[in-house]
């Protein structure tokens, strides 16, 4: 089992690197190949999209080749879609970020499935990891993507592409895991140890508890990438250089694994986890709020509490996919669905409030609408944490 956690850990720590590298290189990137800002704005949407797009598909692989198997895939197609970076022609840095981009897509929906499958006396502690190492992967790329590629004198392609080499460590760690499914498949047909059973989920598109844990991930995803890409642009509009800026994005992703680590072990002793989604919210909103009215002078405060509460709203999104699944086959389908959802519309939050900014002319209102945003995330996240199951197959209460 400790295995196990491990191989969880690092393959979770490589679903965010490979696409947070591109923000700190992305003017020399554009310097370098011509590229358009438009251009340049797909290396870090592309990515997103695709977490949206082809989230529907990872169930159904898991089922076809085993969970365990597709998860050690995703590694090594994620390897080799930071590799194409690599090459010189301006195409194969989109090709190879659509690459990385499914195969965290993939990803993505399938280890809330093993968490639900391998570890179900520790859901909250498990849920708490996964969530602390996506945001410790975005803060290690976006904190030292420069520094390394400055101390080594590298090209930007060597400096996003040595990223491939921590999704490789990640292949050696959960190969073992591979062969051990591949040992219990036959006496594992209809439900996988990896966290796929051979039937298809039924019913689960129309059912209401399903749609308030997809409006939740898709509420906090929102409001997480909105904020993201803006951030360092609200805070340099404000006075401060863009190295402090970016730092500043950076110390927000290292506070936000306390939160996402923590809130699920608060709500496994027994803190009501509706109590914990308005304590995340409105950290958030404040902090939001803060950069309407300092937000240079207090932009640590402001880091720390909205990397606090977006790391806790993350982490309370897949906890509550794992606890409204009944087992490891709703989980990934309910992982589906609720990603579905929320990285599609996170790839539009972006472009959303950057035309509000040209539109006014500052950013005022469009942190005005991140605000406002917190009312439907509370109500999703408190809807989603009635303790029953999004499935028809079942009893309504856990």
């Amino acid at each position: 089992m400790v295995l196990l956690a491990v191989g969880l850990v690092l393959v979770a720590v490589n679903l965010r690197p490979g696409v947070v590298a591109v923000a700190p290189l992305l003017d020399t990137i554009r310097a370098d190949t011509g590229m358009s800002t438009a251009m340049a704005g797909l290396l870090t949407t592309l990515p997103v999209l695709c977490f949206g797009l082809l989230a529907p598909l990872a169930p159904r692989l898991g089922r076809r080749f085993h969970v365990n198997g597709v998860l050690l895939l995703t590694m090594l197609l994620l390897a080799a879609g930071t590799a194409l970076r690599l090459l010189h022609p301006t195409a194969t840095l989109l090709i190879g970020t659509v690459v990385a981009g499914a195969a965290i897509a993939v990803a993505n929906v399938l280890l809330p499935g093993v968490i639900k499958q391998e570890f179900p006396a520790r859901v909250g502690l498990m849920s708490g990891v996964y969530s602390m190492s996506l945001f410790g992967g975005a803060a290690l790329a976006a904190g030292l993507t420069l520094p390394v590629q400055n101390a080594l004198h590298l090209e930007w392609r060597p400096a996003l592409a040595m990223w491939g080499l921590l999704a490789l460590l990640a292949t050696l760690v959960w190969l073992p895991q591979v062969r051990r499914s591949a040992a219990s498949r036959a006496t594992t047909t209809r439900s996988s140890r990896g966290g796929a059973a051979t039937r298809p989920v039924r019913g689960l598109w129309t059912h209401p508890v399903a749609w308030l844990v997809a409006f939740y991930f898709a509420a906090q995803a929102l409001v997480f990438y909105s904020s993201a890409a803006w951030l360092p642009s609200i805070l340099t509009g404000a006075g401060m250089s863009s190295g402090v800026a970016g730092w500043m994005l950076s110390f927000s992703s290292l506070t936000a694994i306390v939160g996402a680590l923590f809130t699920p072990m608060l709500a496994a002793r027994r803190v009501h986890p509706g109590v914990l989604v308005l304590l995340s919210a409105l950290l958030t909103m404040v902090a939001f709020a803060g950069l309407l009215v300092a937000p240079a002078a207090g932009a640590y405060l402001w880091m720390a509490l909205m990397g606090v509460g977006q790391g806790a709203g993350l982490s309370l999104s897949v906890l509550f996919i794992v606890l409204r699944a009944p087992d490891s086959r709703h989980a990934a389908q309910l992982s589906s669905m609720a990603q579905c959802a929320g990285y599609v519309l996170s790839a539009i939050g972006p472009f959303a409030l950057g035309a509000l900014h040209e539109m006014t002319g500052g950013w005022t209102l469009p942190l005005a609408v991140l605000i406002v945003l917190g009312v439907p995330t509370v109500a999703c996240g408190i809807g989603s944490a009635r303790d029953r199951y999004a499935s028809r197959e079942v009893g309504v209460t856990s």
